[in-house]
């Protein structure tokens, strides 16, 4: 018998075309409070939720974001906030200073509940049968993210996510593949040998599948990740982590 939850998980893709369909109040909601449901470590919530379909916000995230059209089109924008003004909440009613913000293990903390809550609220949306795109992409302008949410102190959107309906082409689009299973999925201990070997494999097999799709001037997975990787990506990030009381720090 075939497995749906197993199946939807096998075969998701980022969908960055829409059809301009509205996501219905109903499934909106649905696909919120199940993201809610994610877990968060020592259960303190340290995430939360921003949504918008406001027209003009979205125009404003995707040229945040790098002028992605895919934010543009998308109904809905969701951004994973990491939340530490929540707990402090908790910290000040007992009359405690809460100091993990300030902390390297805190900031690491808050980016994982952060990815877990992202995988909820994408998994609930593609359940419904909406397509998502995860958008790092927003860190580029975090003071600009900062300002137009109207954030606290001790928060920080870590990630937000498109939400929409696919267009026909998006969902008939091919599966990227991945590096081989025995150079990802290791038993025991780290193996770099397979770690190194796969990496060139993938590469090979990244540029076969460019050409078969037709995208094959487009850069291989070791141009695209050396290209993004010779650099720290998003140069704000560490500044906008201290301007809302963040340390990367062993408190």
């Amino acid at each position: 018998m075939e497995n749906i939850a197993l199946k939807q998980l096998q075969s998701r893709t980022s969908i960055r075309e829409f059809t301009g369909e509205r996501v219905s109040d109903e499934d909106l909601e649905l696909i919120l409070r199940t993201a809610q449901r994610a877990p968060s470590s020592i259960n303190a919530q340290q995430v939360s939720l921003i949504y918008t379909r406001d027209k003009e916000k979205i125009e404003k995230i995707a040229q945040f974001a790098g002028g992605q059209k895919q934010v543009a089109t998308a109904d809905v924008f969701v951004a994973v906030v990491i939340d530490f003004n929540r707990t402090n909440v908790a910290a000040e009613a007992l009359g405690k200073k809460q100091i993990v913000e300030q902390s390297a293990e805190g900031i690491l903390m808050g980016a994982v509940d952060a990815g877990i809550m992202l995988n909820h609220l994408q998994s609930a949306a593609e359940a419904l049968g909406y397509g998502t795109t995860a958008i790092g992409g927003i860190r580029a302008n975090s003071d600009k993210i900062v300002e137009l949410f109207a954030l606290p102190k001790r928060t920080f959107v870590a990630v937000g996510s498109t939400i929409g309906v696919p267009s026909q082409k998006a969902k008939e689009a091919p599966l990227k593949p991945r590096v081989p299973f025995e150079s990802f999925a290791m038993q025991d201990a780290y193996d770099s040998k397979k770690v190194e070997e796969g990496a060139y494999a993938y590469n090979k097999e990244f540029k076969e599948f460019r050409d078969k799709t037709g995208s094959g001037t487009l850069p291989t997975y070791f141009e695209i990740t050396a290209n993004a990787y010779e650099k720290s990506y998003f140069r704000k990030t560490g500044t906008v982590l201290e301007e809302q009381g963040f340390r990367f720090k062993d408190a």
